[in-house]
């Protein structure tokens, strides 16, 4: 336990600035998603930006490419939410069957990327990566329309995206990651609250 300690403590000494401007950067980002700033697409591009440089540098091809799509959606976020003037647009529900046709298809589509990169990468989590790439790249236009259950695939997607930074030295992110997962509660709990005000509005009308 104690050399396990010495040597999480080690890596996080070693944690390039770059990494530690991104981590913070992210976590301003999540934030003021969660409460609906739109501001938070700013610091996402920054922070986005950093990682797509940073998992090139330790064979992450589908993060990285993952965070080259965020920064495309951090200005088209930032758009949708700012239209008409506004950042209170409407929080707005799928139904589950859409989800239901969404996840098996991500996750298949996943296992086809995967394979194909095997005779590039040469890395033992190209399953892993594909699918969070794939799920984060659904879940982020989620977010652009705000759609309440995104949070709940951030839930599942954090935890994952947790385990796999570990694997690739990445501990500060790793920590990061598993710090969003109680922010995906947070941003959950925030927008079901607009959710259920707007319901019980639409209802009222």
């Amino acid at each position: 336990m104690e050399q396990a300690v010495t040597q999480f403590v080690q890596q996080i000494l070693a944690t390039s600035a770059a990494e530690w401007i991104a981590v913070t950067l992210a976590l301003a980002y999540v934030w003021l998603a969660a409460r609906q700033n739109s501001w938070c697409w700013a610091c996402a591009f920054a922070s986005t930006a950093i990682y797509t440089w940073l998992f090139w540098q330790v064979t992450l091809p589908f993060q990285s490419a993952l965070n080259f799509y965020y920064m495309i959606m951090a200005g088209y976020g930032y758009y949708q939410w700012n239209r008409g003037g506004s950042d209170t647009a409407p929080v707005r529900s799928l139904s589950w069957w859409w989800h239901a046709l969404l996840i098996p298809g991500m996750l298949g589509l996943a296992w086809v990327l995967a394979g194909l990169a095997e005779s590039q990468f040469q890395s033992e989590h190209l399953y892993l990566d594909a699918s969070i790439h794939l799920l984060s790249v659904v879940t982020t236009f989620m977010v652009a329309h705000k759609i309440l259950q995104n949070w709940l695939y951030w839930f599942v997607i954090n935890l994952a995206s947790a385990y796999l930074f570990a694997q690739s030295g990445l501990m500060l992110s790793a920590c990061l990651f598993l710090g969003y997962v109680g922010f995906s509660v947070y941003g959950y709990r925030e927008w079901w609250k607009q959710w259920k005000v707007q319901h019980a509005a639409s209802e009222y009308h």
